[in-house]
């Protein structure tokens, strides 16, 4: 493995490290390394508190394993070929990563997370992970580069649409997933482009869906002993097949009318792509006397008074007089999680 530039063997990672010089992503890195590698047989890891607070939860190595080789073979991947592991190492979607490089005997290059991965990689990279924001800054910094790589994951939040138009004719096969820690990491995967790409999410081999009676995608593992059962709003599109609409607890009840934050984001998202307005924003409920909630569009940074109107008469057009933001919040810098998700929760809770 190189590490942020320095070459460890299979026998140096057991080894735990003395350099008190080490940044944080290093060490994790190392430590999780060192724990597969001398055998371990249950992993403390923490959720990235998304949709909720932050906890740890146990996982067995069994339950790992099996999950990285459903991934390996869903992707075909062969052994011995190269990835690049450039998210955080302390949460589940860096340490599958180095999982599956592990198993699959990959020569693993770790790089400590930044916004262009790919940014000093000269050679090419059979799998890689990535969030939106990573690919977003590839495509603008180093466009050709992505093309270097054989296969990349994103997760950790939705693809816009505008995102997928810009990797429509990449060589790279690029995958959306759909997971969360308690599933040890992915169970579904969705391609974006080439000629197989899809509108769905397909689950992974011996993967079992089924939706409950709010609609929301409940999930079946040969790996894990008990159903998990989602707050995420699905529409299924065939067996073990689904297009996912939002979270339940996003759901804003305005007057007695549902409505779904992440629908109106994607009204939303085509408008600012098409009128090059880069702010990032999302859509949330606060309190209204009358309505009980009302739909508010958060946005980050400052938007001229043009931009606004512009947005605004375009919204209005295209979507229901319910679904339109009765107000824009400006808020200086989103905060995020610990994994560099937007943390709605914590940013709304002001207005609550």
């Amino acid at each position: 493995m190189i590490l942020n530039g320095r070459k460890y063997s299979l026998d140096e990672l057991k080894i735990p490290s003395t350099n008190s010089e080490l940044t944080a992503f290093e060490k994790t890195t190392l430590a999780f390394c060192r724990a597969w590698l001398t055998g371990q047989q249950s992993f403390a890891i923490h959720t990235s508190g998304s949709t909720g607070t932050s906890k740890e939860i146990q996982l067995k190595r069994s339950a790992l394993e099996a999950s990285a080789r459903m991934t390996l073979r869903a992707l075909a991947l062969k052994p011995g070929g190269n990835s690049l592991v450039c998210l955080d190492t302390a949460y589940i979607a860096g340490q599958m990563m180095l999982v599956r490089s592990l198993l699959h005997n990959m020569n693993i290059v770790a790089v400590e997370p930044t916004a262009n991965p790919l940014k000093n990689i000269d050679h090419p990279v059979d799998l890689v992970a990535l969030v939106p924001h990573q690919l977003e800054t590839i495509l603008e910094q180093s466009p050709g580069k992505l093309n270097s790589v054989r296969c990349a994951l994103i997760g950790g939040a939705p693809v816009s649409s505008s995102l997928r138009k810009k990797i429509s004719k990449s060589t790279c096969a690029l995958y959306a997933t759909y997971g969360m820690t308690e599933t040890v990491s992915h169970i579904a995967l969705q391609q974006l482009n080439g000629e197989d790409a899809k509108d769905y999410f397909e689950a992974l081999e011996n993967i079992h869906l089924r939706v409950d009676d709010r609609g929301c995608l409940c999930i079946q593992t040969p790996y894990l002993p008990a159903e998990i059962i989602t707050n995420d709003l699905v529409e299924m599109a065939g067996h073990n097949q689904f297009r996912w609409l939002g979270r339940i607890d996003n759901v804003i009840n305005s007057g007695g009318i549902k409505i779904t934050p992440e629908k109106i984001e994607l009204v939303f998202e085509n408008i600012f792509d098409s009128i090059e307005i880069k702010n990032r924003f999302f859509i949330a409920g606060v309190p209204h006397k009358k309505w009980g909630q009302q739909v508010v569009l958060f946005l980050e940074g400052d938007l001229s008074k043009t931009d606004e109107n512009t947005i605004i008469k375009i919204a209005t057009g295209r979507l229901r007089k319910y679904e339109l933001p009765k107000k824009i919040l400006r808020i200086e810098k989103f905060t995020e999680t610990a994994t560099a998700k937007i943390d709605r929760k914590n940013i709304v809770l002001p207005y609550l």
